[in-house]
Parts: C-alpha cells; sequence; structure tokens
C-alpha cells in the first residue's frame, strides 16, 4: 500500500480554508483508483462510481443484475484497492444466522480441561459480499440487519464490535425469483443505495471476452487503507451544504409519499409506500461525497439529482396498478425530479 495516498494526508478535522485542498486530494484518489480498477473491470462507470461513493461515505450497497455481470469480480477488487479485508457469504435457504456471526465449540485447553470457545463467522471482515442475499431466510437475512445498522452482532448474551470499517455489498438476481424471500422494507431501508448493473456494449463485451480468454488482467495494487477511509468518512460529513439544497433532499423522498397533503395525483395512483427519512440522508451524503470527488468543496443539486435513483428505487414501492400500466420504479423517480422544485 502506498504511504503518499492523497487519502492518507486528509485531516479529519479540517478547517474551513482547507475544504479545497480536502477536494482536490479526494478527486486525486478518484483516478488512481480508477486506474487500479480498470485493470480488471471493463466498462460500467456508473456502477464504479456509486460504489466508490458509498464506501467513501460509508453506506451499504444492495446490487442488482444478471448473473454473470462481474458484481463479484467487481466487490472483491474494491477490497484489493482499500486493502480491507473480505469474504464472501453465499445465502442459500438453509443457511444458519451462525453461519454468518460464528458459533461457540468446545475445545480442550492444554490442561485438559474443556471450555466454549467463540469461532468467528466471515461477517468479521471489513468488506462483505452478502452474494443472493434473497434466497435465504427472513431469520437469517435479520442477522445481517443488526451488524449493517450496529456495527455488531450478538452470539451468546454478548455483544461484540465488528472491525472498522465495516461494509455490506449485498447482490440479488432480479430473474430467477423462485424459492427468494423478498428483502423486508425495514432491511431495504439500511442499504444507502441500490445499484442496478446492466449489460455491456459490444465493444465492452468484446474487450471483457479478450481479457478473460487470454494472459489475464494486470495485478491490483492496494493503494489505500481502511484508516483512509475512515478519515474520508468523518471529512465526507464535515463538508457545507446550503439549507436550499437539503430542503430539496427532503422533499424528493417526501414526494414519493403516498396520501399526504402534498402527495401528487401522480404518487398517490401509482405508489404503496414512499421513501423515509433515510432517505434524504442518504441523498446529501451521496451529493457531498460526489462533490468531494469531482474536486468540488460544495454541493449542488445536480449532486442530489444524480443520486435520487441508487437512494430511491429501492425506497419506493410501487401497486398492482404501476405493474399493470407498465410504470416502473425509475418511472416514478424521474417524475418525482420533474415535480419537486428547487425552490
Amino acid at each position: 500500500m502506498s504511504d503518499d495516498s492523497p487519502l492518507s494526508e486528509i485531516d479529519p478535522a479540517p478547517t474551513p480554508d482547507l475544504e479545497e485542498e480536502m477536494a482536490g486530494k479526494l478527486a486525486s484518489a478518484r483516478e488512481i483508483i480508477g486506474k487500479e480498477l480498470r485493470k480488471v473491470i471493463i466498462g460500467q462507470d456508473e456502477v464504479v462510481d456509486q460504489m466508490l461513493i458509498a464506501l467513501l461515505a460509508g453506506g451499504h450497497c444492495l446490487v442488482t443484475g444478471a448473473p454473470g455481470l462481474a458484481k463479484t469480480l467487481l466487490v472483491s477488487t474494491l477490497a484489493k484497492v482499500f486493502d480491507l479485508s473480505f469474504n464472501r457469504i453465499q445465502f442459500t435457504p438453509d443457511l444458519m444466522p451462525s453461519d454468518i456471526t460464528g458459533t461457540e465449540i468446545l475445545e480442550e485447553t492444554t490442561e485438559g480441561r474443556r471450555e466454549l470457545v467463540f469461532n468467528r463467522g466471515p461477517i468479521f471482515a471489513n468488506l462483505i459480499l452478502a452474494d443472493e442475499i434473497n434466497r435465504t431466510p427472513p431469520k437469517t437475512q435479520a442477522a445481517l440487519l443488526e451488524a449493517m445498522q450496529e456495527k455488531q452482532v450478538t452470539v451468546a448474551g454478548q455483544s461484540l464490535i465488528l472491525d472498522k470499517p465495516f461494509f455490506v455489498l449485498a447482490t440479488q438476481n432480479p430473474i430467477e425469483m423462485e424459492g427468494t424471500y423478498p428483502l423486508p422494507e425495514a432491511q431495504l431501508d439500511r442499504f444507502m443505495f441500490n445499484i442496478v448493473i446492466d449489460y455491456l456494449s459490444e465493444d465492452e463485451e468484446v474487450a471483457v471476452v479478450s481479457q478473460t480468454t487470454g494472459a489475464g488482467p494486470e495485478e491490483v495494487k492496494a493503494v489505500f487503507s481502511g484508516a483512509d477511509l475512515l478519515k474520508c468518512h468523518a471529512v465526507v460529513r464535515r463538508v457545507p451544504i446550503a439549507e436550499e439544497v437539503v430542503r430539496y433532499a427532503v422533499k424528493l423522498a417526501a414526494n414519493s409519499r403516498p396520501g399526504q397533503p402534498h402527495s401528487s395525483a401522480y404518487i398517490n395512483e401509482w405508489v404503496n409506500w414512499g421513501a423515509g427519512t433515510r432517505a434524504g440522508q442518504s441523498l446529501v451524503l451521496g451529493g457531498k461525497t460526489r462533490a468531494l470527488l469531482e474536486g468540488r468543496s460544495h454541493v449542488s443539486f445536480d449532486d442530489i439529482r444524480a443520486m435520487a435513483s441508487p437512494v430511491l428505487r429501492h425506497r419506493i414501492l410501487t401497486n398492482y396498478r404501476a405493474e399493470a400500466e407498465g410504470i416502473t420504479v425509475e418511472n416514478v423517480i424521474k417524475k418525482l425530479m420533474e415535480i419537486t422544485s428547487e425552490k
């Protein structure tokens, strides 16, 4: 790992006159990260940017995409770039909570006595890939919920603190829905973003096939550390943002809720459930991070709008009427941005 990375020099408690300098450092960091990721990942620039924003802001991600679109490869490569410990958990219908958190086992000591020893589960890592999370029952999904929200797990009545930083990137396959357990709204809301990975263009797919059937990509280097990420989390929260921009983020989330005095006819007709307060928080944090990565120390309305789809698409529940009429969540989000005023 490089000792002179832009992130390692960041002051987690900056003064106002250092805000521009911090923005420049994070913009430089973005270039370094992109260079390493492009050794392995071809295309998917928007997906990479959204994952990077989530990591720098300290949020979890739900990643939706068909099989074979390099979801696992992207997550494991990010772990290498940031020098994070990484575990992949394959969620299946028979997975138990203890398979995630760990369990106590009976071991014999050197003195010949037997005692219970805690055997740590795969949740004890910096970056967790929860693969096909919707294939496991709610009881096991709930074991992940405490870890995501509280950064701890409870085993045998004891609370164990997880390593920092801690991120969960959960994938789900939108094609095969048989034998799946839809994530409850409470757990979905814990994810900062829902990132959609789509198919590559023809030229990008040709490049992928050529690379993966040839000598192989270059080795990815660790250029940052978990400590750098923790500094970034503190820096992001100190980025100034105008009240009218915060108000715009709040209005975007609030306007998605049906049955309210301010609800539009469009939302009342097509939406069963809208976004909560966490949506506004995620819009603002994502906007602050995006501004820094672009070398700016202030957040614009465009930053909030750029975060709207990944923040809202898993927090808005459309109804049967919308489904029958072919109205998607993306249609609803587009309409929300049309009807939500910046003033």
